[in-house]
């Protein structure tokens, strides 16, 4: 059975992160490391994906700069969507080669993932047909993005544990005009470390790994300076969306800023 190394990195800048994939990513193309699994929280931000539309963001930078909530324009398929603390995202960065060269099998995977998860805390959470992302009912308590290049993945999900749900007003979630909630909305008073370990134990299980901690973390600034500049890839899917994107273009990612977001696109 191959392995993956987790990595609990607690709360983590977004810009840090994403440079922390790209880094794992380009190793674990070359061979060199095994499959990841990043665990971790964000501080405030909100995060465009290469498909999204800017008429989803509803506040303006001064809004968002009051309410210190950052801005990335990311390359994962998808819309808009929020990451803030009491919210676990995870990173995968496993070559689907060893595993299965299928992009709906592995986001299928992820949502089952994060059911199973829930079910542990008894919280009965499905799928929406065409529709991407873990539900409960009609409201919406966890979103995917992905995004592939040469069969190795990354960016990820996110999971509302005790998120402060009250920061969705500044978007429309994934481009749909459906509610969000989170465990803790749910009664469920699970802390974020408890869960996270429940979701690498049930990861392993549906990608048929074996969980291994990493032991030596590389020196991750911690709601530190944010720097990083995405790669591109012609396979990414999220929130709002049953069908992956292929697409392939360069994307210019400044952190912070609302401007010139829209790269040039060419169908493959």
């Amino acid at each position: 059975m191959r392995s993956c190394q987790v990595r609990e990195l607690g709360r983590v800048e977004y810009g840090q992160a994403l440079e922390l994939q790209q880094q794992l990513a380009a190793e674990r193309k070359l061979g060199l490391i095994p499959d990841q699994l990043l665990l971790l929280e964000h501080p405030h931000v909100i995060t465009l994906g290469r498909n999204g539309h800017m008429e989803n963001l509803l506040a303006g930078a001064q809004v968002l700069d009051r309410a210190g909530i950052s801005f990335f324009p990311t390359d994962r398929g998808g819309d808009i969507t929020y990451h803030g603390p009491g919210q676990l995202v995870g990173y995968p960065i496993i070559d689907l080669r060893d595993w299965k060269r299928d992009v709906g099998a592995y986001v299928r995977g992820i949502e089952q993932v994060i059911i199973d998860t829930l079910a542990d805390y008894g919280i009965s959470a499905g799928r929406i047909p065409k529709l991407t992302g873990v539900w409960v009912g009609e409201r919406k308590i966890a979103a995917i993005g992905v995004h592939i290049s040469r069969w190795v993945t990354s960016h990820g999900f996110a999971l509302n544990v005790s998120t402060d749900l009250s920061y969705f007003q500044y978007i429309v979630p994934c481009g749909l005009t459906k509610p969000v909630t989170s465990m803790a909305e749910l009664g469920c008073a699970a802390d974020l470390q408890s869960v996270s370990h429940n979701l690498a134990a049930h990861f392993a299980r549906i990608f048929d790994c074996q969980i291994e901690p990493h032991v030596t973390e590389p020196p991750v600034k911690k709601c530190g300076d944010i720097t990083g500049q995405p790669q591109t890839s012609p396979v990414t899917t999220e929130c709002g969306s049953s069908v992956p994107a292929f697409l392939h273009s360069p994307v210019s990612e400044q952190p912070g800023s609302l401007h010139d977001i829209h790269p040039k696109v060419r169908l493959l």
